[in-house]
């Protein structure tokens, strides 16, 4: 990983990739809580969260984390998910996005993270009439971020030369 931008970006893309019915991705601002005042934003909607819960320094100022991501999906409806109720297939179309992410995310590996796992799922409460749940997974990163970042140069012509003299060996 060379910086958390392409972690989130490579996230957000693998979301998209495998479903086109969630509306919006977005790093997690507590958005759902402040619907007045917020960016308005189309749903089903997910929300990408990231925590590091261990570092291990590898050297050059690189580091192995050991890294949290929350992952909030929510479905904003007035449906009602009691049995039998005759809106109910369209308010459980959020437990069907909930698969969708995990089989995108549990036992994945990507080009700026490796091991996902899931380790938790639970619901949100919003006080509002929306469906909101968290979806936790851990996963190992090489962060890179503080590392020096070297400028790319072009040699024009490199000159070798074959030494006449034999190696000696003892």
């Amino acid at each position: 990983m060379q910086n958390w931008k392409d972690l989130y970006l490579e996230h957000a893309n693998m979301i998209s990739a495998k479903t086109d019915a969630i509306e919006w991705i977005d790093l997690w601002h507590n958005q759902v809580n402040f619907l007045e005042t917020e960016h308005p934003f189309p749903t089903p909607a997910a929300f990408l969260s990231y925590r590091t819960l261990q570092t291990n320094d590898v050297g050059q100022k690189v580091q192995n984390v050991n890294l949290q991501v929350d992952v909030y999906l929510f479905y904003e409806t007035f449906a009602d998910t009691y049995k039998d109720s005759f809106n109910q297939e369209s308010a459980l179309v959020f437990i069907d996005l909930m698969d969708v992410i995990n089989s995108v995310f549990h036992g994945s590996a990507g080009e700026n993270f490796s091991s996902m796992r899931r380790t938790g799922f639970a619901p949100m409460d919003t006080g509002n009439a929306g469906n909101l749940y968290r979806m936790t997974y851990t996963c190992q990163l090489m962060d890179y971020s503080a590392t020096k970042d070297y400028d790319e140069h072009e040699l024009d012509e490199i000159k070798i030369e074959k030494s006449e003299q034999p190696y000696l060996l003892d």
